[in-house]
């Protein structure tokens, strides 16, 4: 089995029409890489557009930066040498992973949902017996895989991802262009929510998904174990 792992970010650096800059969460990379990176998997990252992708300010100031996310990431000189340089997805070789984990931050509500080949990727990977994973607005990344029956890959299982309430309790709920856990249902998934900005992390077979970024390092610990076996 192959020991690398594909984690994906956001390009997107800003909501449109603001001057509230966003991105790729922290916290949710350093964490995730880790947790797996001490059970022995190696880790490439691509983004939609490749290159050095925006961090998103937030996830690096105030208690944010307290919470080992920031720190984990300073103390990981090969993760930012790969966070500096990302592959762009159609360089990546769906065969050459045993995982693939989509990273939050509210970028990814623009550029990954209709992202062709970021969902293609996600399917291929789970038709070959791999495991797929996803936290936070990650889950974005899961709306466009389709399976070769034309379904949804989330159809029919239990997921989570940023909670409709926690959008609200953000105040963005007007200023983003869909509500995560809304999406997730039309495309026929078990939505499943715990409490607000608490860790709350969802296994359905080879599907793994947090619900915000507190959940980051639970969903590394599911797919550590779901690849050891």
């Amino acid at each position: 089995m192959s020991r690398k792992v594909l984690v994906v970010v956001s390009s997107h650096s800003e909501f449109p029409g603001t001057r509230r800059s966003t991105g790729y969460w922290v916290g949710e990379v350093s964490h995730f890489a880790e947790v797996v990176e001490a059970a022995g998997f190696e880790l490439d990252v691509a983004s939609p557009r490749g290159g050095e992708p925006p961090i998103d300010p937030k996830s690096v100031s105030g208690f944010q930066s307290l919470d080992g996310g920031h720190a984990a990431y300073q103390r990981n000189a090969e993760l930012q040498r790969k966070l500096k340089a990302t592959l762009t997805p159609e360089q990546v070789d769906a065969e050459a992973y045993a995982a693939i984990f989509f990273a939050g931050g509210h970028g990814t509500m623009w550029d990954f949902p209709e992202h062709e080949r970021l969902g293609a990727l996600a399917a291929q990977i789970y038709e070959r017996g791999n495991v797929v994973s996803a936290v936070c607005h990650g889950v974005t990344g899961l709306f466009g895989a389709k399976l070769s029956d034309g379904n949804y890959l989330v159809a029919g299982h239990a997921v989570t991802g940023f909670a409709n309430i926690e959008e609200r309790l953000m105040g963005l709920g007007s200023k983003v262009p869909f509500l995560t856990e809304s999406e997730l249902r039309k495309r026929g998934a078990r939505y499943e929510r715990g409490l607000p900005f608490l860790s709350h992390v969802v296994v359905s077979g080879r599907l793994v998904t947090g619900q915000n970024p507190g959940s980051t390092k639970g969903v590394a610990r599911e797919v550590a174990a779901l690849l050891a076996h």
